[in-house]
């Protein structure tokens, strides 16, 4: 069967069994630290997949990826997941989890990107106004690159305005090269 389709019916089940609980948001938090536990430590993925580590060594280290206190939902899915032995696919698991919670939760990931650190009234101005064009919510993240020189690149969802310095020189010097 595709990683995909696995990851995604996993991600469907736990998502359906939090909702039921009133536990999304909990689990959404759960997943969001696992995910990143996997991009941060590459060897968890080696650790986790080693089918010599007893499964109760490996439930402990994803309790831990997980944040530490993790709800019993989430324990009895990390225990559900090394029984049937897909723990190759967690990762994938917790992807399709904050995916499909953020669908169903109308949440937009948004990037401001700016050469010098913004107040905190700008990013919220910014963020409010992302907020108004997709109608939901926005889990807005900022990032400070001095390479653009001034002003600023928003992105989110499939959107991108590039207001920078950088790409308005870039531009100056390709009509200047026609």
């Amino acid at each position: 069967m595709d990683l995909g389709v696995i990851s995604v019916r996993y991600a469907r089940a736990l998502l359906k069994s939090a909702v039921e609980m009133n536990k999304e948001q909990q689990v959404y938090q759960e997943m969001q630290t696992l995910l990143k536990a996997y991009i941060d430590v590459p060897q968890l993925r080696t650790t986790i997949d080693n089918p010599m580590l007893e499964k109760e060594k490996k439930a402990e280290l994803l309790h831990t990826a997980c944040g530490g206190q993790v709800t019993p939902l989430t324990q009895r899915f990390i225990a559900l997941v090394l029984q049937e032995g897909r723990e190759s696919t967690l990762q994938f698991m917790a992807a399709s989890y904050i995916t499909l919670y953020r669908k169903q939760k109308n949440i937009t990931r948004g990037k401001l990107i700016t050469a010098a650190a913004v107040s905190p009234e700008t990013e919220e101005k910014m963020k409010r106004m992302v907020e108004s064009r997709t109608q939901g919510t926005v889990e807005f993240q900022t990032e400070v690159n001095p390479d653009i020189i001034g002003g600023f690149i928003l992105e989110y969802d499939t959107y991108r305005m590039d207001a920078s310095v950088q790409s308005k020189l870039r531009e100056v010097l390709t009509q200047l090269k026609k």
